[in-house]
Protein backbone atom coordinates (compact mmCIF):
# COMPACT_ATOMS: atom_id res chain seq x y z
CA UNK A 1 0.00 0.00 0.00
CA UNK A 2 1.47 3.50 -0.60
CA UNK A 3 1.74 6.25 2.16
CA UNK A 4 -1.18 8.58 2.49
CA UNK A 5 -0.44 11.43 0.17
CA UNK A 6 2.15 9.74 -2.43
CA UNK A 7 0.85 9.85 -6.09
CA UNK A 8 1.93 7.76 -8.43
CA UNK A 9 3.00 10.03 -11.32
CA UNK A 10 2.34 9.15 -15.44
CA UNK A 11 4.90 11.02 -17.49
CA UNK A 12 3.98 13.19 -20.45
CA UNK A 13 6.43 13.29 -23.03
CA UNK A 14 6.07 14.93 -26.65
CA UNK A 15 6.70 18.07 -28.45
CA UNK A 16 7.37 22.08 -27.48
CA UNK A 17 4.54 24.33 -28.28
CA UNK A 18 6.57 24.98 -31.82
CA UNK A 19 6.28 21.20 -33.14
CA UNK A 20 2.49 20.55 -31.36
CA UNK A 21 0.01 20.56 -34.26
CA UNK A 22 -3.55 21.99 -32.70
CA UNK A 23 -4.75 18.37 -33.31
CA UNK A 24 -2.45 17.29 -30.74
CA UNK A 25 -2.88 19.84 -28.07
CA UNK A 26 -6.93 18.83 -28.48
CA UNK A 27 -6.03 15.21 -27.70
CA UNK A 28 -3.76 16.39 -25.15
CA UNK A 29 -6.56 18.36 -23.75
CA UNK A 30 -9.24 15.43 -23.44
CA UNK A 31 -6.36 12.87 -22.48
CA UNK A 32 -5.90 15.75 -19.55
CA UNK A 33 -9.19 15.31 -18.74
CA UNK A 34 -9.48 11.87 -18.73
CA UNK A 35 -6.27 11.46 -16.44
CA UNK A 36 -8.08 13.88 -13.68
CA UNK A 37 -10.23 10.89 -12.80
CA UNK A 38 -6.97 8.73 -11.64
CA UNK A 39 -5.20 8.96 -8.01
CA UNK A 40 -1.97 10.23 -10.00
CA UNK A 41 0.09 13.09 -10.57
CA UNK A 42 1.72 13.87 -13.90
CA UNK A 43 5.02 14.89 -14.75
CA UNK A 44 6.46 16.62 -18.02
CA UNK A 45 9.01 19.50 -19.58
CA UNK A 46 6.97 21.99 -18.12
CA UNK A 47 6.32 23.29 -21.20
CA UNK A 48 4.08 24.59 -24.09
CA UNK A 49 2.71 21.99 -26.26
CA UNK A 50 1.75 18.56 -25.73
CA UNK A 51 2.93 19.06 -21.78
CA UNK A 52 0.46 21.72 -21.46
CA UNK A 53 -2.19 20.75 -23.62
CA UNK A 54 -2.13 17.41 -21.14
CA UNK A 55 -1.89 19.66 -17.86
CA UNK A 56 -4.64 22.11 -19.06
CA UNK A 57 -6.44 19.01 -19.13
CA UNK A 58 -5.95 17.80 -15.90
CA UNK A 59 -7.43 21.38 -14.87
CA UNK A 60 -10.07 21.97 -16.01
CA UNK A 61 -12.04 18.61 -15.93
CA UNK A 62 -15.43 18.30 -14.43
CA UNK A 63 -13.54 15.71 -11.83
CA UNK A 64 -11.73 16.89 -8.66
CA UNK A 65 -8.12 16.21 -10.09
CA UNK A 66 -6.11 15.32 -6.68
CA UNK A 67 -2.65 15.08 -7.95
CA UNK A 68 0.00 17.18 -8.75
CA UNK A 69 1.09 18.68 -11.58
CA UNK A 70 5.08 18.74 -12.02
CA UNK A 71 7.40 20.57 -14.83
CA UNK A 72 10.87 19.71 -14.54
CA UNK A 73 12.47 22.28 -16.65
CA UNK A 74 15.35 22.66 -19.44
CA UNK A 75 15.91 26.09 -18.17
CA UNK A 76 16.78 27.95 -14.51
CA UNK A 77 13.48 30.52 -14.80
CA UNK A 78 10.71 29.20 -13.40
CA UNK A 79 8.04 31.58 -15.35
CA UNK A 80 8.84 29.49 -17.69
CA UNK A 81 6.60 27.29 -16.91
CA UNK A 82 3.33 26.89 -18.25
CA UNK A 83 0.28 28.25 -16.36
CA UNK A 84 -1.17 24.58 -15.30
CA UNK A 85 1.85 23.13 -13.26
CA UNK A 86 1.93 23.17 -9.93
CA UNK A 87 5.39 22.00 -9.27
CA UNK A 88 7.98 23.73 -10.79
CA UNK A 89 11.81 22.63 -11.32
CA UNK A 90 13.79 24.88 -12.91
CA UNK A 91 17.18 22.52 -13.23
CA UNK A 92 19.16 24.72 -16.12
CA UNK A 93 20.60 21.41 -17.38
CA UNK A 94 18.56 21.85 -20.67
CA UNK A 95 17.61 18.53 -22.54
CA UNK A 96 19.73 16.24 -19.99
CA UNK A 97 16.60 17.09 -17.60
CA UNK A 98 14.60 14.38 -19.70
CA UNK A 99 16.06 11.79 -17.69
CA UNK A 100 14.74 13.12 -14.64
CA UNK A 101 11.68 13.10 -16.30
CA UNK A 102 11.61 9.54 -16.99
CA UNK A 103 13.11 8.36 -13.79
CA UNK A 104 10.21 10.08 -11.68
CA UNK A 105 7.36 8.27 -13.76
CA UNK A 106 5.74 5.16 -12.82
CA UNK A 107 4.26 4.88 -16.71
CA UNK A 108 4.63 7.15 -19.60
CA UNK A 109 2.60 8.62 -22.02
CA UNK A 110 4.10 9.58 -25.48
CA UNK A 111 2.56 11.75 -28.42
CA UNK A 112 4.23 12.78 -31.65
CA UNK A 113 7.67 14.11 -31.01
CA UNK A 114 11.00 15.09 -32.71
CA UNK A 115 14.67 14.55 -31.09
CA UNK A 116 13.74 15.42 -27.22
CA UNK A 117 10.60 12.65 -27.18
CA UNK A 118 12.99 10.49 -28.73
CA UNK A 119 15.58 11.05 -26.33
CA UNK A 120 12.84 10.42 -23.15
CA UNK A 121 11.44 7.23 -24.69
CA UNK A 122 15.37 5.68 -25.19
CA UNK A 123 15.51 6.41 -21.44
CA UNK A 124 12.63 4.61 -20.45
CA UNK A 125 13.25 1.61 -22.37
CA UNK A 126 17.10 1.74 -20.49
CA UNK A 127 15.15 1.94 -17.54
CA UNK A 128 12.34 -0.79 -18.60
CA UNK A 129 9.54 1.77 -18.56
CA UNK A 130 6.23 1.39 -20.12
CA UNK A 131 5.48 4.14 -23.04
CA UNK A 132 2.13 4.02 -23.89
CA UNK A 133 3.00 4.92 -27.74
CA UNK A 134 0.15 6.85 -29.01
CA UNK A 135 -0.33 6.75 -32.87
CA UNK A 136 -2.04 8.98 -35.61
CA UNK A 137 0.01 11.65 -34.85
CA UNK A 138 3.81 10.30 -36.14
CA UNK A 139 6.89 11.60 -34.47
CA UNK A 140 9.35 9.52 -32.93
CA UNK A 141 6.08 7.99 -30.50
CA UNK A 142 4.43 6.73 -33.74
CA UNK A 143 7.81 4.77 -35.15
CA UNK A 144 9.23 3.85 -32.03
CA UNK A 145 5.88 2.33 -30.95
CA UNK A 146 5.72 -1.87 -30.56
CA UNK A 147 9.39 -1.86 -31.73
CA UNK A 148 12.21 -3.51 -29.52
CA UNK A 149 15.10 -0.86 -29.31
CA UNK A 150 17.85 -3.49 -28.89
CA UNK A 151 18.24 -6.54 -26.58
CA UNK A 152 17.78 -5.47 -23.43
CA UNK A 153 13.94 -5.78 -23.26
CA UNK A 154 10.62 -6.23 -25.30
CA UNK A 155 7.47 -5.07 -25.36
CA UNK A 156 7.65 -1.29 -23.64
CA UNK A 157 6.72 0.60 -26.51
CA UNK A 158 3.02 -0.23 -26.23
CA UNK A 159 0.98 1.13 -29.67
CA UNK A 160 -1.90 2.92 -28.70
CA UNK A 161 -4.37 4.77 -30.76
CA UNK A 162 -7.52 6.27 -28.63
CA UNK A 163 -7.88 7.63 -25.24
CA UNK A 164 -10.34 4.79 -24.19
CA UNK A 165 -6.63 2.68 -24.86
CA UNK A 166 -4.91 4.49 -22.22
CA UNK A 167 -7.58 4.44 -20.14
CA UNK A 168 -7.63 0.93 -19.97
CA UNK A 169 -4.25 0.32 -19.85
CA UNK A 170 -4.10 2.49 -16.67
CA UNK A 171 -6.35 1.22 -15.25
CA UNK A 172 -5.23 -2.11 -15.22
CA UNK A 173 -1.69 -0.03 -14.03
CA UNK A 174 -2.80 1.42 -10.89
CA UNK A 175 -4.81 -2.42 -9.79
CA UNK A 176 -1.75 -3.93 -10.23
CA UNK A 177 0.26 -1.57 -7.99
CA UNK A 178 -2.71 -2.15 -5.41
CA UNK A 179 -1.95 -5.75 -5.17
Amino acid sequence: MRPAGRFPLIGIIGPNASLCPPALYHFGEALGRRLARYPVGIVCGGMGGFMEAVCKGVKSAPHAFSGPTVGILPSETPQDANPYIDIVIPTGMGTARNVLIVNSAALLIAAGGGAGTLSEIAFAWQRRKTVLCVQGFGGWAEQTAGRQLDSRADGLLIPVSSIEAIDTYIQQFLQDRTH
